[in-house]
């Protein structure tokens, strides 16, 4: 995969983990997650991998708060989908992993992308496998949220063109499992709807779905 200006990789792992809005409830995660094979298990036990989980409080576009509660709802939409079992495999994969590192993440202005919660997503899921369809779309599953803000709210069309070009051609032949979790992630919580429409509007390629 080429790595683009607008995707930073970092080698370090951050040592001060941000426990601020982590559940104290417990909560069985391989039931609740209803885990269906062997990766997702092994992902699920991992220390830091059940923070990222437990972490979370209600706010906008993710009202149910903790992450694993995103996950589920992300899962409800990917029982509805008609697709085969590795399809099925990749999209729960992704979904698990995706936001589970958002604990971790460093906002401070100006933003550290090497400290977005998808890279960190992505060099942990490293880990556990090389499948580069998995690795490639759960770093770039914001991106086609980030192109559409770019062109819709910040009024910045030949940065968000540019944006959305990047990330087209880094997924390239897998454009259609990366809308599948784009669609799933998307129709949760209270979220916009707004770039849904506008990537299913705009995108050669996708084969679209209803959820």
């Amino acid at each position: 995969m080429t790595r683009h200006q607008s995707f930073a990789y970092p080698n370090e792992s951050d040592k001060n983990l941000r426990m601020e809005n982590l559940s104290t409830q417990p909560v069985d995660l391989e039931k609740a997650l209803q885990v269906e094979n062997d990766l997702e298990r092994k992902l699920i036990r991992q220390p830091t991998f059940q923070k990222g989980l437990l972490w979370g409080v209600p706010r906008y576009g993710h009202p149910e708060g903790a992450i694993y509660k995103h996950v589920q709802e992300v899962y409800q939409n990917i029982d509805q989908l008609e697709i085969d079992p590795t399809t099925r495999f990749q999209l729960r994969i992704i979904a698990l992993t995706h936001d589970t590192f958002k604990y971790l993440e460093d906002k401070k202005r100006p933003r550290d992308w090497s400290r977005h919660h998808a890279v960190l997503a992505r060099q942990f899921l490293e880990k556990y496998t090389d499948d580069a369809v998995l690795l490639k779309i759960v770093e770039l599953h914001d991106e086609a949220y980030y192109a559409w803000r770019l062109i819709n709210l910040f009024q910045k069309p030949l940065e968000g063109e540019q944006r959305l070009q990047r990330l087209l051609q880094s997924v390239g032949k897998d454009i259609q499992l990366y809308y599948l979790f784009f669609k799933c992630d998307t129709r949760t919580g209270d979220k916009n709807q707004a770039p849904l429409k506008w990537f299913e509007k705009n995108i050669p390629g996708i084969q679209k779905v209803n959820l």
